[in-house]
């Protein structure tokens, strides 16, 4: 039988260049009493690095076969990257605040506006978010989370609503006190056709635990209360489309780490791998208990419905899709699902497939003297 592969697929094929960095880090939350940024008019801007640098991510294509699924799972594929889109667009406001499009259209280069995209905004990611562009100040180490002439005093002796939120943005009122807007008012609209298109993948899957999913996703994306799709998501097993999307880590809010950043990952599961790694999977509490650290390391027990399953990337978004690429998923962050469900290891071999082939492999090659 001959099989279908996501590169043939019209309707997503644009969707599947994606670029790898040639290393891989993360960075904690930093401080700063002071985070001021100042931002230049849509310009000509003078490129602050050596070219060479442009070149440290390798463009890859991702490919993944679709001959297991439905013609509505297919079609679904496509409405869960049309949702991953605006997770991408809400990520560019959350991390820079011009206009993404008249930012990238004043970039006469493709090179340097190719390097924008990957970062986006001004800042090199890989490099201390060091502005590789003239006319930006360093990036502010709250992103968009908060008002930019903001101080660590005067947030941490404030007193507002959610003011530790992950969900919501710190802006401030006519007389200049601090306030938080949830994502859901902040974002309103963004949500709302997110969340309908989120309804309507919901209405092609054939997998109930998945439609569930979908749909309780898309209800916690207008609410902000993430608590329920996230039980549902532990309860999936048996989908062969899978999607992660909304307001997840918050390494973006470099200030304090309270505030989450918009993201997405859909992914195909690859059956055979899942199964060769499945069994892996009940001995993680007893993994757990034979750690090498003290028993209170070891206090609580994580839910027993870990699992553990290989997938292929077909779509990054957002913070997901910030620089260097990630090949693993360890979600969800919320302590409440993680005790009583445990967590889901997602394995992205498709990009674990080429980090090793255009990384590792160079690196063996230029290393190990051959025999």
């Amino acid at each position: 039988m001959k099989k279908t592969k996501l590169t043939t697929y019209s309707t997503i094929a644009t969707t599947l260049a994606s670029v790898f960095l040639l290393a891989s880090c993360s960075k904690p939350p930093q401080t700063s009493e002071e985070q001021v940024t100042e931002v230049a008019p849509a310009a000509q801007h003078t490129l602050l690095i050596e070219q060479s640098r442009l070149s440290i991510y390798h463009p890859v294509d991702l490919t993944s076969d679709l001959s297991h699924l439905s013609d509505n799972q297919k079609r679904m594929l496509s409405l869960l990257i049309d949702a991953s889109k605006i997770m991408d667009d809400l990520f560019w406001q959350q991390a820079f605040n011009q206009d993404k499009s008249a930012f990238l259209s004043a970039i006469e280069d493709k090179d340097v506006r190719h390097f924008a995209e990957i970062n986006y905004g001004p800042w090199d990611r890989l490099n201390g978010d060091a502005p590789f562009l003239s006319g930006f100040e360093e990036k502010a180490l709250g992103a968009e989370f908060y008002p930019h002439d903001m101080t660590k005093t005067e947030f941490e002796s404030a007193n507002f609503e959610d003011k530790q939120g992950l969900y919501s943005v710190v802006k401030r009122d006519d007389t200049g006190k601090l306030f938080t807007q949830p994502y859901s008012k902040a974002y309103s609209d963004e949500l709302t056709k997110a969340a309908n298109l989120l309804k309507e993948a919901s209405a092609l899957a054939n997998n109930e635990e998945f439609k569930q999913y979908l749909l309780l996703r898309a209800e916690a994306l207008l609410t902000d209360d993430y608590l329920a799709s996230d039980m549902a998501w532990m309860d999936m097993k048996t989908n062969p489309v899978e999607l992660v999307i909304g307001p997840i880590e918050s390494y973006e809010d470099q200030l304090f780490g309270y505030r989450a950043a918009f993201e997405a990952y859909v992914l195909v599961k690859d059956l055979k791998w899942s199964e060769k790694l499945a069994k892996y999977a009940a001995f993680l509490p007893e993994l757990q208990q034979g750690l090498p650290v003290e028993s209170a390391y070891k206090a609580e027990m994580p839910g027993s419905d870990a699992d553990l399953n290989a997938y292929d990337v077909i779509y990054y978004a957002g913070h997901s899709n910030a620089g260097s690429k990630t090949i693993a998923i360890n979600l969800p962050n919320d302590e409440r699902v993680q005790l009583e469900k445990g967590t889901r290891r997602l394995q992205l071999k498709n990009a674990m497939r080429a980090k090793f082939d255009n990384i590792l492999v160079p690196i063996a090659e230029t290393l190990i003297v051959p025999e």
